[in-house]
């Protein structure tokens, strides 16, 4: 099943210089790049990315607040609520305002069932929870404590679309068809091309 999927590099991962060894993962699993760019998008484009429904938003909010309990953390004293929706409200306004804060590489990645070898890839969206081998378990240097405790989203290096819909939507919104290239690589009669 061939699929595309999105993937950002976000600012800490330009900032670090890992950008190429990410970049060669990828490829290295079989994935053909078929779209790149690399931007400085602005907050209001920024925040067409990220969805804002309450739904959305608690179910982010309540990964914090399990992400604070296995770990101890007060979240009054952190984030000052334990309601999860104004919690998913933070975390959405600090991944905005990051992922806007500077230099980001979009990349749509085109292969057999991208989508899920890419989140496999990528590893857990916690860094600390990410395995070693994934992309985040062995550059992630970041946790919720750290993002939480000064008002700022988790420094997690990429995003990858999460599944078909999110995929084609996040690709829409980041590229014009004729930014995305089809073209044949001398192992793609292997896949089914």
């Amino acid at each position: 099943m061939i699929e595309r999927s999105l993937v950002l590099m976000k600012p800490d991962a330009v900032k670090r210089g890992i950008v190429g060894e990410i970049l060669q993962r990828f490829e290295r699993m079989g994935l053909k790049i078929v779209g790149m760019k690399m931007l400085h998008p602005e907050k209001s484009f920024v925040e067409k990315h990220y969805s804002t429904s309450d739904e959305n938003l608690t179910v982010m909010g309540n990964k914090s607040i399990e992400d604070a309990k296995e770990n101890n953390i007060d979240l009054m004293r952190t984030l000052g609520t334990t309601d999860p929706l104004v919690i998913g409200k933070n975390i959405w306004s600090w991944s905005v305002e990051f992922l806007s804060s500077g230099p980001v590489i979009a990349v749509v990645f085109e292969g057999p069932h991208a989508i899920a070898n890419i989140r496999s890839q990528v590893g857990h969206t916690l860094p600390l929870k990410s395995v070693p081998g994934t992309i985040r378990g062995d550059y992630g240097m970041d946790s919720s404590y750290s993002g939480n405790s000064r008002g700022r989203t988790i420094y997690n290096l990429v995003h990858a679309s999460g599944t078909k819909a999110e995929a084609e939507f996040e690709i829409n919104l980041w590229f014009k068809p004729d930014e995305i290239l089809v073209y044949k690589r001398v192992h793609d009669d292997l896949y089914g091309y």
